[in-house]
């Protein structure tokens, strides 16, 4: 009874799956093997060769055609290609060793499930130690099919190798930026460039998410040294009604309220009948500058460039560069002996700096024949934005008045009863705040291109959900919001002027999948075939219709009072709120 009842205490152990392991013997005897064949071919190669070599020689000495051949040279030659592709197998051609010499199940297959095709691989077994790969007792390592390879979200394990990265990255012996190019594969790069800037710095990561994004999308156009990303969540405004169509447009920031008054004020124009929009100038710029021995050098390089005769071979000159991109025109500036040079160009569906840049360098090499003496200035061999008078990235008045990417007005007349039951307000307040604050408030702290309550807000969370440049958002922001009564004082009329919105639809973010995701979401993904430019224009002009229900909303909510009691509600977290409470 004693041994029954410890023999029913004993763990029941489930059958083993029984494994069937091929591979190949490594010891010496196996080592001796193929030693022999080794030499029988390295033998067999140099002998078949002399051999022919002989014979055609002896041919060509007694005048016999080559390609008369007996049955031995027959043999010989397919002796030679016999030996001639056994010895690149034995020298390391991999995928001639694949063929020739090994067959190619190195691989453990379980038979429970060999019916069904499932697959061990090979690397699997190198990420448990060796014994336990052997030992049939230990946890089964994971059995992955080749569909659940690609459709799975890869577990992060780092092997071996991969740790002995990230120590020679931490150790600086290999350098960080180098990964991708060292490793071929863009999420491991990533991966281990996370682990060592942990080790390095000490702080956690774990927020930042690394799985679900295309590294691959971004190598040399959009990030280098890549941990991660972030996330921004993106809403829609709208419908928008712009020009007699309808737009849902999307916006990606972490603002409360931001998204819900740009609705707001879309909601207020549709109920009005809609804005209308007019794209007045349409050309990208890019200023080098160039420098003389003297002040007059540089004005006659100037009157030559302004020259309206000469214009056309400037012209040819510049648009080899690409079939999109076309000079309008140059605005020459002097300094002293310096030459500042602003090209303006169309660029098609591209924003289109890197285009400019092209062309302005095939005119800066046609202008050097007939001024020798002209020196380009140039940091790294780059000279397009060594003048800084493009401007990009930086407020100034050149954008402002001359224009830089897109111009655009867009204005809408709002109905008296939409003031008052959608927006809370009047139009005689609106009409006064807006003196107040958006044209003498602006003019007191001597904003340049800012006469507005909040173009950046809308600005910049369309660029980041449309893979734009956010940092354009800079110049692109230039707006003067103007606001008057209509109709014997009962309609509101509302108008944006924006000299420089930089957009484009094809290149740099734009590709990535989400931000590809929003542009079709607004019909301007990609280039227009039909009509180059076009989809670019048309986004211009929707970043200014939402650009205007952005400032009718806010100017509402501060003409009503509502703001502070709105951001309140909407851009605080609960969890915030209650922990002030």
């Amino acid at each position: 009874m004693e041994a029954r009842r410890q023999s029913s205490n004993e763990p029941v152990q489930s059958p083993k799956p029984k494994t069937k392991k091929i591979y190949f013997e490594e010891d010496s005897t196996n080592a001796s093997y193929e030693a022999l064949p080794n030499a029988v071919f390295f033998t067999l190669f140099f002998s078949v060769v002399y051999f022919l070599l002989s014979r055609w020689r002896e041919k060509i000495r007694t005048s016999t055609p080559l390609h008369l051949v007996t049955s031995s040279e027959i043999v010989a030659l397919f002796a030679l290609i016999a030996s001639f592709i056994y010895l690149l197998g034995f020298f390391g051609i991999d995928f001639v060793k694949s063929l020739i010499l090994r067959p190619s199940t190195d691989v453990w297959i379980s038979e429970d499930v060999e019916e069904n095709g499932v697959l061990l691989r090979k690397e699997d077994i190198g990420k448990v130690p060796c014994g336990q790969a052997l030992d049939c007792s230990a946890p089964a390592a994971p059995v992955l099919s080749d569909q659940k390879v690609f459709d799975e979200k890869p577990v992060r394990v780092t092997t071996e190798e991969d740790e002995e990265i990230v120590k020679a990255v931490v150790a600086g012996t290999i350098p960080s930026y180098s990964l991708e190019s060292k490793l071929g594969d863009c999420k491991r790069a990533a991966a281990i460039r996370r682990d060592a800037l942990v080790r390095l710095t000490g702080k956690s990561l774990s927020g930042l998410p690394l799985d679900g994004f295309d590294y691959d999308a971004i190598l040399g156009q959009c990030c280098e040294m890549p941990i991660g990303y972030v996330q921004i969540p993106v809403g829609i405004a709208g419908p928008l009604l712009l020009n007699g169509r309808e737009y849902s447009v999307p916006m990606a920031t972490t603002e409360g309220c931001l998204v819900a008054s740009t609705n707001r004020g879309c909601k207020a124009i549709h109920l009005s009948g809609g804005a209308s929009s007019v794209l007045l100038k349409d050309g990208m710029t890019r200023a080098p500058v160039v420098r003389f021995g003297t002040a007059k050098r540089a004005a006659d390089l100037k009157l030559y460039l302004e020259d309206p005769l000469n214009f056309e071979t400037l012209a040819v000159a510049f648009n080899r560069s690409s079939r999109f991109a076309r000079l309008q025109g140059i605005k020459c500036a002097i300094a002293g002996k310096n030459l500042y040079l602003r090209f303006v160009c169309s660029t098609g569906d591209a924003m289109g700096m890197n285009m400019v840049s092209k062309g302005v360098q095939n005119v800066l090499d046609f202008l050097q024949t007939d001024f020798p003496d002209m020196d380009t200035i140039k940091l790294c061999g780059f000279l397009m934005e060594i003048g800084n008078f493009c401007s990009d990235k930086k407020p100034a008045a050149v954008n402002w008045i001359e224009g830089r990417g897109k111009s655009v007005v867009c204005e809408a007349i709002i109905k008296g009863d939409v003031v008052r039951e959608v927006l809370k307000t009047s139009v005689e307040s609106l009409v006064e705040l807006n003196v107040l604050k958006n044209l003498t408030g602006s003019a007191m702290a001597g904003a340049l291109g800012g006469f507005n309550a909040h173009t950046s807000n809308i600005v910049t969370a369309i660029y980041i959900a449309t893979g734009q440049d956010p940092a354009q958002n800079v110049e692109s922001s230039h707006c003067i919001t103007m606001m008057e009564a209509v109709n014997d004082g009962k309609d509101l009329h509302i108008s944006v002027t924006m000299p420089s919105i930089e957009v484009g639809t094809v290149g740099g973010g734009t590709q990535l999948a989400s931000q590809s995701a929003c542009l079709n979401l607004l019909g301007v993904k990609g280039a227009n075939r039909e009509s180059p430019g076009a989809n670019s224009r048309l986004l211009a002009t929707i970043v200014a219709g939402a650009v205007l229900a952005g400032e009718l909303s806010l100017m509402s909510a501060l003409a009503a009072g509502q703001l502070v009691k709105s951001h309140m509600k909407y851009n605080r977290s609960s969890k915030e709120a209650s922990n002030t409470a």
